[in-house]
């Protein structure tokens, strides 16, 4: 009997020995990417007994396809409250394709929104609220993926639009029109937050702005936007007349004259 315990408590420790290592080599996997996190159990519940065997079974990408689809057809019916909930799915078991982030954040910020701000049967205090939170839960799903896939500039330009057209925040719009150009190194970005900064209302974010707008400039990037926003921010922060760029101010049909990638 002796002996049956004293082997006992050596499984033990050995198993308590092997969990740190194991956990270790999870995590580094998971970070990798080479490995997915668990399925929550109320993913599981959410999914059904069929799909979440399906997806233990490697078919994760399968099960997403379908809810997906589920999620198109529920957007035809106009049912957005289904729409969220098949895309929390979806995004769940793919967690890395960036698509269903950008899509389902789209759907809540632009479609939804827009439905219930323009909905004449609604109450039109309630219209705005849902408005807002339908816009705000866009923003979420944007966040949320991104914290799988942090540099992934769709889903950066894609939160830049929604604070730009949606929620009218330009230095949030700039900060995230800067990050896809950390990533991109694509210059149009840094210009478009140099357009977003010049309509703050602080003077710190003109001087961001101008700078990026200079630079701009300096490199022959010289769209009549880059122009007309140099003209109006050189005003504003009173730069001396002769550091002034030597152009006229363009004939401005469009504000900006440029614009960021549309769907």
């Amino acid at each position: 009997m002796k002996r049956q315990i004293q082997a006992l408590a050596v499984i033990l420790v050995l198993g308590a020995g092997k969990l740190p290592v194991e956990e270790v080599a999870t995590c580094y996997l998971r970070e990798a990417k080479l490995l997915t996190k668990p399925i929550s159990i109320s993913l599981r519940e959410s999914l059904g007994q069929a799909s979440f065997a399906a997806s233990l079974g490697g078919l994760r990408s399968l099960v997403a396809s379908i809810t997906y689809l589920r999620a198109y057809r529920e957007w035809e019916n106009i049912n957005w409250a289904k729409v969220d909930s098949l895309f929390q799915i979806t995004t769940r078991l793919q967690p890395t394709y960036f698509n269903y982030w950008d899509e389902a954040s789209w759907h809540m910020a632009f479609n939804a929104a827009s439905s219930y701000l323009y909905n004449q049967e609604i109450n039109p205090m309630l219209r705005g609220k849902l408005y807002e939170e339908h816009v705000q839960r866009g923003i979420d799903i944007l966040k949320e993926g991104l914290l799988f896939l942090p540099d992934e500039p769709r889903l950066w330009n894609s939160l830049a639009e929604i604070y730009e057209r949606r929620v009218h925040d330009p230095k949030k719009a700039a900060e995230c029109y800067l990050e896809v150009f950390r990533i991109s190194h694509n210059d149009r970005y840094s210009r478009f937050a140099g357009y977003q900064l010049a309509q703050a209302s602080d003077r710190e974010s003109w001087v961001k702005g101008y700078e990026l707008l200079k630079t701009a400039y300096d490199k022959k990037q010289r769209p009549p936007s880059v122009i007309d926003q140099l003209k109006n921010l050189e005003e504003r922060l009173n730069i001396p007349p002769l550091k002034r760029i030597p152009d006229t101010r363009p004939q401005m049909e469009i504000q900006h004259g440029e614009v960021g990638p549309s769907r």
